[in-house]
């Protein structure tokens, strides 16, 4: 992944669309103080995520949008887009399936900032997550603001070691290892309360199943006395109905032989007043009965509206406690995802740490190679040195040496000629 285009839209400074193209190499923004060009790094952070206005040299995130100028209004949104290569296919796979990414950043005043991913609605977690992966970011050691390198050198163990994480790639595996342990944490604090709801419930549930069975109790023992008193009615009826047949029977036969004498109808006169007599206190009872009779009709139907609130609430309750089984059941679903994230993060981790076994001792043993080639290429030159000179030595003996002997050629030749004329001359003498 490599960044090519950075295209600023009413972004601070930059009103106008502006495009900065970053190219293979070196790319550099050159400008005195104030034309914008920390606005340019500052353009870079927040399109990748940063969510701080003091990052911004603002008070608010919204200051990032042109305020307008004497001769230029205000404008209403800031844009930022950065255009990614994506040839060699490195990006996450939600984001792995094009050549080009374009990132783009948009706010509105008083209605927030949206990120897009190739024109598709993405969230900040998933940008943030793109870069991390990509060893950077908006809080990445790699974008250099004012003063940060005096913060570098000031900086505690942790921000150091953040910075060798991103340099060595692992950034995005840290983060999502810190989400993990996030949604493990929320897991286990929903797992909690999930068991101290279904205790109460339980408690609330052994509480309605006693008070249940009293009502069970209740109802058997509230039968057994309406069929007790209602025997006892029955008999109390059974027996005033026989009386009330005997003295009909005994008045009939009365009656009929009230013509036959007088003293049979005295008779029959004083039983008459016998049985008159005996109606009140059957008539009381008769009172008693009805009235028995109406509160126990009063106390079944109490009974009854108590158990049909019973076993609504009965019935409330097994709703809750399906609903209980069901989240846990997707809680432990979730407890096994994250399980599942954490051994394999944590074998990814066991195979780097057994990728970088044995790196010491082979750079150490590389050191010792690097200085003894070291040591043998100092000899070499030496010796080298040593015999460049002796061959400067020799090659200047060798120019004398010609030299010399061209010189003794010239005599010798010189002396051959000399010779010859005075050969020639002794010749002529002796002519």
């Amino acid at each position: 992944m490599r960044f090519t285009r950075l295209r600023l839209n009413g972004f601070k400074s930059f009103v106008d669309p502006t495009d900065l193209v970053i190219h293979d190499g070196l790319t550099g923004v050159v400008g005195p103080n104030g034309c914008g060009k920390s606005n340019l790094l500052e353009a870079l952070r927040w399109v990748m995520g940063e969510n701080r206005p003091t990052a911004m040299r603002g008070d608010g995130m919204e200051d990032v949008i042109f305020a307008g100028a004497a001769t230029r209004p205000a404008r209403n949104f800031a844009e930022v887009s950065l255009t990614i290569d994506n040839s060699e296919r490195l990006a996450p796979s939600g984001f792995n399936d094009q050549d080009v990414l374009e990132i783009t950043r948009r706010i509105t005043r008083d209605a927030g900032s949206a990120y897009k991913a190739n024109a598709k609605d993405v969230r900040a977690r998933d940008v943030q997550m793109l870069f991390a992966d990509a060893s950077t970011g908006a809080h990445s050691p790699a974008l250099v603001r004012q003063g940060q390198i005096a913060e570098l050198i000031n900086a505690r163990p942790k921000n150091r070691r953040r910075v060798l994480e991103e340099a060595a790639g692992i950034s995005g595996l840290y983060q999502r290892r810190h989400e993990a342990e996030l949604k493990l944490t929320a897991t286990e604090a929903n797992l909690a309360r999930v068991e101290d709801v279904v205790e109460q419930l339980a408690q609330q549930l052994a509480s309605l199943a006693r008070q249940a069975r009293q009502a069970a109790r209740y109802r058997e023992i509230g039968e057994e006395l309406r069929r007790t008193e209602g025997m006892l009615l029955y008999r109390r009826w059974r027996e005033a109905d026989q009386a009330r047949a005997a003295a009909d029977a005994d008045l009939t036969g009365r009656t009929r032989l009230t013509a036959q004498a007088e003293a049979a109808a005295r008779t029959a006169a004083r039983t008459r007043g016998e049985r008159e007599a005996l109606l009140p206190p059957l008539r009381e009872e008769e009172a008693v009965a009805g009235a028995i009779l109406q509160r126990l009709q009063v106390g079944r139907d109490a009974l009854k509206d108590q158990e049909a609130h019973a076993k609504q609430v009965i019935e409330t309750l097994t709703g809750r406690i399906g609903q209980l089984s069901r989240d846990m059941e997707r809680e432990a679903g979730l407890n096994r995802d994250a399980g599942e994230t954490i051994g394999r993060l944590d074998w990814e981790q066991a195979q780097i740490a057994k990728a970088a076994e044995g790196h010491e001792g082979r750079l150490a043993e590389a050191m010792e190679a690097a200085q003894e080639a070291a040591r043998v290429l100092s000899e070499r030159e030496a010796a080298l040195s040593q015999l460049t000179e002796d061959v400067a030595r020799l090659a200047a003996r060798h120019q004398s040496a010609h030299r010399l002997f061209a010189d003794s050629r010239a005599m010798v030749e010189k002396s051959e000629s000399g010779a010859a004329g005075a050969r020639s001359a002794s010749a002529e003498a002796a002519a």
